[in-house]
């Protein structure tokens, strides 16, 4: 299973939130290049970047950000960015920025289509954040009234979902294994699992998942439960 060290981003600063909610978040840094390039120094092959501002008004104010992220990484790591993803023309900003793969969730659950479009630019990953297994959008502000199961058929060319549990995250309780073991045997596209890790116990249960790609972990590692080196030994 591959680490997803995780940089949540608002308002240029290194925070994370709370089952999603903008006003209860946690601000855990300034600087997200320092943050990202301890990761990689601690053995991450993999970054995962979110641009909370553009997840929730579209205004893609952390792109100069994310490239400076993405150019300090270059040869070393890989990045993975999400929020705000809702065209091709977002897709290929990043691309042009240095990022390895996109997450799309709002627009890839309203347009499906989309997502075969923009993986002709750079891989893409579909983003099914849920509360109780019903996809949410719009920076998990909106619901969609439809479910990951019925969702996950229809992103063939998808490189990977990344499936949050809304209600798990930041919270540090551990990760819904029962969804992620379901959506894990229902489709052949890498799942990486996002929302709930808070100990490496935790790690070692989703290890138990098989099959499964993935975890992206954030508040565990800035509340210092554990480190993004020890995540990596217990992984591999």
């Amino acid at each position: 299973m591959i680490l997803y060290p995780a940089i949540d981003v608002f308002g240029g600063r290194v925070v994370r939130l709370r089952q999603g909610e903008y006003d209860d978040s946690t601000v855990y840094g300034d600087d997200p290049v320092a943050v990202a390039l301890s990761f990689v120094e601690q053995g991450a092959e993999w970054v995962h970047m979110v641009d909370l501002d553009a997840a929730r008004s579209a205004e893609p104010v952390n792109r100069p950000l994310i490239a400076r992220v993405a150019a300090a990484l270059q040869g070393s790591a890989s990045l993975q960015v999400g929020g705000g993803v809702r065209t091709v023309a977002d897709a290929q900003e990043l691309a042009t920025a240095g990022v390895t793969r996109v997450v799309m969730g709002s627009a890839a659950v309203a347009q499906p289509s989309i997502v075969e479009s923009v993986a002709q630019v750079v891989q893409v990953a579909v983003g099914l954040d849920h509360r109780e297994g019903i996809a949410a959008t719009h920076g998990w502000t909106e619901t969609s009234g439809v479910s990951v199961a019925e969702l996950l058929p229809q992103f063939p060319s998808a490189s990977a979902f990344v499936i949050t549990d809304i209600s798990r995250d930041g919270m540090l309780v551990g990760s819904d294994i029962e969804g992620l073991t379901a959506a894990v045997a229902s489709t052949s596209i890498p799942v990486i699992a996002s929302g709930g890790v808070g100990e490496l116990n935790h790690l070692v249960d989703l290890s138990r998942v098989g099959g499964l790609h993935g975890v992206i972990v954030g508040k565990a590692l800035y509340e210092g439960r554990f480190t993004v080196r020890e995540a990596v030994e217990v992984l591999r």
